[in-house]
């Protein structure tokens, strides 16, 4: 009995032994995977850039810019009826839609002048030492300006282009008239004519061809084009294409027409401006030459009287 309670004992030990042994090793490494996990997750803070970090490496307008003018937007269009909205949109279009400007982007820029038109209204009479009046008259004077100003900038790209398409156009049906007198038929004579100018109609007779390209018909491509211009000569050459294509006239006669009308146009017009000088020269004359002239001329006669009557005095 003795010798078998002692190789139990033993036995017992041994497994004992074994079992603190495995443990002791489990531990071990499990803190060794441990000690590498949080290594791993200290290098990989220490090489990733931070959520800041990120955010500063952005640029400037698109870290500040963009969401101050997003702001801006929702709140120019609380301010903004939707006939407005439509009408600034139309602008654009007559503006051939310049890169990065929207409504969104158009209204931003409205409230943005507002309020920096209020600043310099009321700062610049405060320094002058202006009283409570014509301060607020100021301020209101240039807040109003500064709200109109990037209508007033939309309009008058609005205008310079469509003067560049009034100057282009008589040029353009010509070489399309001898395109489409020459066998080609309207579509490739139009593309010839975008290919061979330069300028906002070329831009929008391209725009006429991609239309096409994308499964619209010719009609409604003129149409679209005529509602993207206020001049009155190229909406006359749409209304007279599109009727051309549904009555099945030749194009090439109405073409020539409308290139002989524009032609009679362009000369009148200027003829017309070269009338208007005279008239448009008269108040810089007034006001402007006729002054300095009166000075140079009657001048030394007058100062010569002056110290003549002096001298006898």
């Amino acid at each position: 009995m003795d010798s078998t309670l002692a190789l139990a004992l033993g036995l017992a030990a041994i497994f004992v032994a074994l079992t603190l042994a495995l443990l002791t090793l489990g531990t071990a490494t499990s803190e060794r995977r441990q000690v590498g996990r949080s290594l791993a997750a200290v290098n990989a803070l220490h090489a990733a850039p931070s959520a800041f970090q990120q955010e500063l490496n952005k640029p400037f307008a698109e870290r500040v810019l963009d969401p101050g003018m997003a702001r801006l937007s929702r709140l120019g269009r609380r301010l903004t009826r939707e006939d407005q909205l439509a009408r600034i949109r139309h602008r654009l279009e007559l503006a051939g839609n310049p890169p990065q400007w929207d409504v969104d982007r158009v209204i931003a820029l409205k409230v943005l002048g507002l309020v920096a038109g209020l600043l310099v209204g009321v700062a610049l009479p405060v320094l002058m030492g202006a009283s409570a009046l014509p301060i607020i008259g100021i301020a209101a004077l240039f807040g109003v300006g500064g709200y109109f100003a990037p209508n007033m900038l939309i309009y008058q790209l609005g205008y310079n282009r469509t003067e560049q398409v009034r100057r282009d156009l008589p040029d353009a049906l010509d070489l399309l008239t001898i395109s489409v007198e020459a066998g080609l038929a309207f579509d490739a004579g139009l593309s010839q004519v975008a290919r061979n100018t330069t300028g906002p109609l070329a831009e929008e007779f391209f725009r006429v061809l991609q239309e096409m390209q994308i499964g619209l018909g010719r009609a409604e491509a003129m149409r679209s084009l005529g509602e993207r211009t206020d001049l009155p000569e190229l909406r006359a050459f749409v209304t007279s294409m599109v009727q051309a294509d549904a009555f099945g006239i030749p194009i090439a006669q109405v073409l020539r027409v409308q290139a002989r009308e524009l032609r009679i146009k362009r000369t009148q017009r200027a003829e017309e401006l070269a009338q208007k000088v005279p008239v448009k020269i008269l108040f810089p004359l007034i006001f402007c030459i006729l002054p300095a002239l009166f000075v140079v001329v009657i001048g030394p006669a007058a100062i010569q009287i002056f110290h003549s009557f002096g001298d006898r005095l």
